[in-house]
């Protein structure tokens, strides 16, 4: 199974053979390397330590039988994107997916109900529609502007993750099984896009996974329908800007683009697919966005939204010791320091060192809460404010 494992997290981190071997201080070859990977040959103790020491894993890792499968069901990009970043972002998000579909398991996390994966059937382009407003009433969630996308997908343990690649990739997602049995889903994204092109992106992601698209349907043209339905559905549009209209100004594009997350270009595709505005209109309304430049950057951009489940459920796991903080780490992707409570065995050394040294300890833990107090307007605040009976 090791081949399998090696592939996986050399693939994930881009290391070419020569790199990863470079990172192991050379005390293998690529050729070595290249064998482990096709299962003619195991590696030593020595180099399998190595091996967990790059990856910053445990060396058990490499040998255990994957419990989760993968499955890709969507891929978005630019043809110019390479074939070897594809591999290596197909490879980081199915090592990220069950990564964190193990965290799921070790907090007896579980889907309170399954995600709808190609659950909605249509005919036709316009089917979508209702396939939106139907998953909305799955979850429960009315027919007001999402505030935060992430923050629902999450809830429904569709997990984000971020991609740092070229402008050319869009979104990838991914669907993570456990002896059949659907356990949560993944969508990929670059990390280098506005927030109103990040939640259309996600909610196009969404639209791959619970549609059910005919072949005679552009399966692209359906997710980006659905996309735009599910972020401002048809009656909320026709309530706020009306039936008809012949002339839109670019300060009421504006709030719309506030109110629902879309960026201009997506609500004018939206009027003019809901018959709002003509197709005469539109274009004349793509022609001033390219005379303005803002084909790629449009005004008032709004800020990405960040995904919290893993962070939160990672500083969870290392309070509760159900992992340690060199695995969560690894999971991350970035140093997390938690400074325990002191153990019974710790305060007894700090009771026997001289009073003069503990007064030393003391006296500088006290001087640095202090700087957290003088620095921090919020408690300021809250100490100079007025009380209030209750």
């Amino acid at each position: 199974m090791i081949n399998q494992r090696l592939r996986r997290l050399r693939l994930a981190r881009g290391y070419s053979l020569e790199k990863l071997a470079s990172e192991m201080g050379g005390i293998v070859t690529k050729q070595a390397i290249s064998k482990y990977e096709k299962g003619t040959s195991k590696p030593s103790p020595s180099v399998l330590n190595k091996l967990s020491e790059v990856f910053k894993i445990k060396s058990s890792y490499l040998w255990a039988e994957p419990a989760i499968s993968v499955k890709f069901i969507a891929y978005r990009k630019k043809s110019s994107l390479p074939k070897k970043e594809m591999e290596r972002i197909e490879n980081y998000v199915e090592q990220k997916l069950e990564e964190r579909i193990r965290l799921q398991d070790l907090l007896q996390q579980k889907m309170e109900a399954c995600l709808p994966v190609q659950d909605y059937s249509i005919k036709k382009i316009d089917d979508v529609e209702q396939a939106a407003i139907n998953l909305r009433n799955n979850w429960s969630i009315g027919l007001d502007p999402i505030a935060n996308v992430i923050d629902l997908l999450e809830t429904h343990l569709i997990h984000i993750i971020d991609v740092n690649t070229s402008g050319n990739f869009d979104g990838l997602t991914a669907l993570g099984y456990e002896e059949g049995k659907l356990k949560a889903a993944a969508i990929a994204l670059g990390s280098r896009v506005s927030g109103e092109r990040q939640r259309f992106n996600l909610t196009h992601e969404l639209g791959h996974i619970v549609l059910d698209i005919p072949c005679d349907i552009d399966e692209e043209k359906a997710a980006y329908r659905f996309g735009l339905a599910f972020l401002a559905p048809e009656s909320q549009i026709l309530k706020e800007v009306g039936a008809k209209r012949s002339f839109i100004t670019l300060q009421e594009l504006l709030f719309l683009k506030s109110r629902f997350g879309l960026s201009i270009q997506a609500l004018l595709y939206r009027l003019k697919d809901l018959g709002v505005i003509n197709n005469s209109y539109y274009k004349n309304w793509c022609i001033e966005i390219n005379k303005r430049n803002w084909k790629k950057n449009e005004p008032a951009e709004m800020k990405p939204e960040k995904p919290v489940w893993l962070r939160q459920n990672i500083l969870r796991a290392i309070s509760e010791g159900i992992v340690t903080q060199e695995e969560a780490n690894s999971m991350i992707d970035e140093e997390i320091n938690i400074k325990k409570p002191q153990s019974l065995k710790e305060k007894q050394s700090f009771i026997k060192l001289p009073l003069e040294e503990r007064h030393r300890i003391l006296t500088k833990q006290a001087e640095k809460i202090a700087e957290v107090y003088d620095q921090d307007s919020d408690i300021e605040n809250f100490q100079g404010g007025d009380i209030v009976d209750y």
